[in-house]
């Protein structure tokens, strides 16, 4: 009741009582935590970050000093060194993650073929995945190893392989493309024109340069598609006045931009170094810029990259819906009815494989299936019948004519 305590406070004990609580230790996840080996998630703004762009180039991966580099790192580091595009980056990466954490955060160098042998076998028992997506993985394991830990990859053994079907492509009618362009608007509108009248991909599309539109040639430059093929096209007539239309607002928002003190675009490769004005000139521009600037978190720059493909893919979607159509029609699908529409109007096979940019004529062989008029050209013989019975109507298991 009278201690020494409570009738004198200790001075340090008061300080603690308005003292803030230590800071938490972030968590760390259970691969980066324990293993110096595998780098941790990339942060938000980080240009290794999926959806996020760098206006600049990509800095070298540089580990800290007298720490040897992660390997993950490794992994990017390689990938770039042989200019592999960012979506192979990104999925290589998530492949050899999720190989890792199969088993049990091991180490890939204390593995080997048995331990590929198993995940492939398990995506295709029990993930129940396509041939295309085991082969993905397949191809980042063997550059894993290959490529960065200096180790090829030997016989696999008995894999049990996802089995390949033979799928036809989604195709539209020319009255459906119709009814899904009358629904569109705007940017919108001339991008899913440009996807079916000159068979572009959404990729290809949303990367268009205002240089790589010439107007008066009639014909668009594909940059940089799949593969690093470079290609060229037609440009529809029907979209050339909005086209000029789009251009002159776009030129409006850059001059903007430029006045403001931005006004800047990312540049392919190492153009920003060769070029430093390069990336505010008009020509460089995309096509179709998205809304909002971005802005690189590490150097506060600020610029306009392109639309953000969910925008145009969520308008065909709800296009496709309201004009009724039954079929799983995607942006691609007007690329599909592009090469479709062609040869049903007699255009050569090997003309349209390079307007599609396809590397095998086998690939655009596929859409051959079209001129056989379903069903190989065969007249069904119940279309010799004649007319159809009147109509009637259900009674029970019956039907009485009306």
């Amino acid at each position: 009741m009278g201690s020494t305590r409570d009738s004198a406070p200790d001075p340090g004990w008061v300080s603690r009582s308005v003292r803030p609580p230590p800071p938490r230790r972030p968590r760390r996840s259970p691969v980066s935590a324990g293993e110096p080996w595998v780098a941790s998630p990339p942060a938000r703004n980080s240009p290794e970050s999926p959806g996020t762009i760098s206006p600049s180039p990509s800095p070298s991966i540089a580990p800290p000093s007298g720490r040897p580099p992660k390997l993950l790192d490794r992994l990017r580091g390689a990938l770039r060194a042989r200019h592999y595009s960012p979506r192979t980056d990104q999925t290589y990466c998530h492949w050899v993650k999720r190989f890792i954490f199969f088993h049990h955060v091991r180490h890939p160098a204390e593995m080997g073929e048995p331990e590929v042998n198993a995940i492939l076998t398990s995506l295709a028992t029990q993930g129940k995945v396509s041939a295309s997506t085991q082969n993905q993985a397949l191809s980042a394991l063997r550059f894993l190893y290959r490529d960065v830990l200096d180790r090829p990859l030997g016989q696999l053994g008995e894999v049990v392989r996802a089995r390949k079907p033979h799928r036809l492509p989604v195709v539209l009618t020319r009255q459906e493309v119709r009814a899904v362009l009358s629904r569109l608007e705007g940017d919108k509108w001339l991008m899913a024109s440009l996807m079916y009248g000159a068979g572009l991909r959404l990729a290809e599309c949303l990367r268009l340069r205002v240089q790589d539109v010439d107007v008066e040639a009639n014909r668009i430059l594909v940059r940089d598609g799949k593969g690093s093929k470079e290609r060229i096209t037609m440009l529809p007539e029907a979209v050339k006045r909005p086209l000029a239309d789009h251009l002159e607002n776009v030129k409006r928002i850059h001059t903007r931009d430029v006045a403001d003190g931005y006004g800047r675009v990312d540049l392919p490769d190492a153009l920003a170094r060769k070029y430093p004005r390069a990336a505010w000139e008009w020509r460089w521009q995309h096509l179709f810029p998205q809304e909002h600037r971005w802005v690189n978190a590490r150097t506060g720059e600020q610029g306009r990259y392109h639309m953000d493909e969910s925008l145009i893919q969520r308008a065909v979607k709800v296009a496709v819906h309201s004009a009724g159509i039954a079929k799983h029609a995607t942006c691609h699908t007007l690329r599909h009815s592009f090469a479709t529409h062609l040869l049903e109007d007699g255009y050569d096979i090997r003309t349209i494989q390079e307007l599609l940019g396809h590397k095998d004529v086998k690939t655009t062989m596929v859409y051959t299936h079209v001129l056989n008029r379903g069903g190989r050209g065969v007249r069904s013989p119940v279309d010799s019948l004649g007319a159809p019975p009147a109509a009637g109507v259900m009674d029970g298991n019956r039907i009485t004519p009306q």
